[in-house]
């Protein structure tokens, strides 16, 4: 009887490893399916669902088989109230959060993601087996994976909250040329730490844990330094490579736990943002290096340029001129999602077409402050995507547009990326609104961009103002439109 309620015993096992791999290639293939329809705004919705299913399936299925040392998993109604209340908080932030703050969101969400990397790699560390620690001291497969994910998890997470920071516009810009030197010495700090602890030999891993300890304090430091000189320009490249530090330290934890899903999962979030790094540096023409040690988006240089006459238009100016193109562009920016404009921008498309206005949007790169920033901000508004043009797309058009509409943009649509090599952002792809025939810029003032330098597309002969708070002065638009 004993032999053959043994034998049940080791088959329930033996099934449920089996089980628990299955679940586990299934959630890597969601996952996959996931990030391929993550690339077209149509399918990225269906996308996120099936990558949020293959999360759940490999959650539930973690609980219900995996084992450790012969024995189920222990706390389970515990870790259930965890998941419930991090499952609240999650939907409850955002449903509410504004589109104007998805970016730090975004930055917040990724720090997270970060922080439980590292906290995995502090728990682990201790756990280090003894066999490894005798066979090979802690020059190991393990401790390796352990430190690299303590450390890149940590960067990730503290850099995180700095870009948090700087997007909310909480912190500023400091100008310290030194905070390059000082970087380069903490990450020279943080890789020495690693090699002294790997060379440690054949210790207790507890006997060294207060080295562990140190090396996270310089990794959150190195976090703090390593984003604060970088301009907030240059926020949409910071954040994709931010999101690619996180999930490179959660493929750590997958090596760790010998877990394929969370080894796959930390590959494509890891990969895909490294990806999306290398595509954003060259919208803007720059180098990642030049990005993360260069000045752009922290203050521009002075220009020794006469800057020429503001020309004001009317309203009921504005909407003749509309009502009457055949041509219009809209070029969106951070000022649309500040002044919660997309709804009323949309109303003011149909608006047009009605007329018989062809109407497009040119969309950059690094619009806004987050990748993507302006496709989801009029996905939201239900714009149709077929309108939604590339900026390198529709430049080579903008000659045959008789008026372009500029929306809360500023650096995207800089002349001097093109005309001023002294500029912080020459040699910048840019919306050549100034080729189209007329320019309406709507903003709240003279103020300059992100990248704190002078715009002198708004001297421009064909460029007018129309200032004042985006939402009210397209609403008005609207008003004189349906007038006419």
């Amino acid at each position: 009887m004993n032999e053959a309620i043994q034998y049940t015993q080791n088959l329930l096992f033996t099934m449920g490893d089996s089980i628990l791999e299955i679940c586990y290639l299934a959630a890597s293939i969601l996952f996959i399916f996931g990030l391929k329809k993550l690339s077209h705004p149509e399918s990225a919705r269906k996308g996120n669902f099936l990558a949020a299913i293959g999360m759940g399936l490999a959650i539930l299925a973690t609980l219900l088989f995996h084992r450790m040392d012969g024995e189920p998993i222990r706390n389970i109604p515990l870790i259930f109230v965890a998941i419930g209340i991090g499952t609240i908080l999650g939907w409850l932030i955002a449903k509410r959060v504004k589109m104007t703050a998805m970016p730090q969101l975004v930055s917040v969400f990724n720090g997270m993601g970060g922080a439980a990397a590292a906290l995995i790699s502090l728990m682990e560390f201790p756990h280090i087996g003894d066999e490894l620690i005798e066979k090979s001291g802690m020059l190991n497969g393990h401790a390796v994976a352990i430190l690299l994910g303590l450390v890149i998890g940590s960067v990730s997470f503290a850099g995180s909250m700095i870009a948090y920071g700087k997007l909310a516009e909480k912190i500023g810009d400091p100008k310290l040329k030194f905070m390059r030197i000082v970087n380069l010495l903490f990450l020279l700090g943080i890789l020495t730490f690693v090699v002294v602890i790997l060379a440690q030999g054949h210790v207790k891993p507890t006997e060294i844990n207060w080295m562990v300890y140190l090396l996270l304090g310089f990794s959150l430091i190195y976090g703090v330094t390593f984003v604060m000189p970088i301009g907030g320009a240059d926020m949409p490249v910071v954040i994709s490579l931010l999101n690619s530090f996180t999930g490179v330290a959660a493929a750590m934890g997958g090596f760790l736990y010998h877990n394929q899903v969370m080894l796959t999962g930390g590959i494509l979030v890891g990969s895909a943002g490294t990806i999306l790094t290398v595509l954003m540096c060259r919208a803007m023409n720059r180098s990642l290096l030049n990005v993360i040690i260069g000045a752009f988006g922290g203050g521009g240089a002075s220009v020794d340029k006469e800057a020429g006459t503001v020309r004001e238009i009317s309203v009921s100016d504005a909407a003749i001129l509309l009502s009457y193109s055949q041509k219009v562009v809209i070029v969106p920016g951070y000022g649309l999602a500040v002044a919660q404009a997309q709804h009323i921008c949309h109303e003011l498309e149909k608006l047009l077409e009605d007329k018989g206005v062809d109407l497009r949007y040119a969309i950059h790169p690094v619009a806004g402050r987050m990748p993507g920033h302006m496709n989801v901000l009029l996905a939201e508004a239900d714009v149709s995507y077929d309108k939604l043009i590339e900026s390198d797309d529709i430049n080579s058009d903008l000659p045959n547009v008789d008026v372009v509409v500029v929306i809360g943009a500023n650096d995207v649509v800089n002349p001097a990326a093109i005309d001023d090599p002294s500029s912080p952002i020459y040699g910048m792809p840019v919306v050549r609104v100034w080729e189209a025939k007329s320019v309406i810029v709507m903003k709240r003032g003279m103020g300059k961009g992100y990248a704190a330098i002078e715009n002198f597309l708004f001297y421009n002969n064909n460029t007018r103002m129309l200032f004042g708070n985006a939402k009210d002065s397209i609403q008005k638009l609207i008003g004189e439109i349906k007038n006419l």
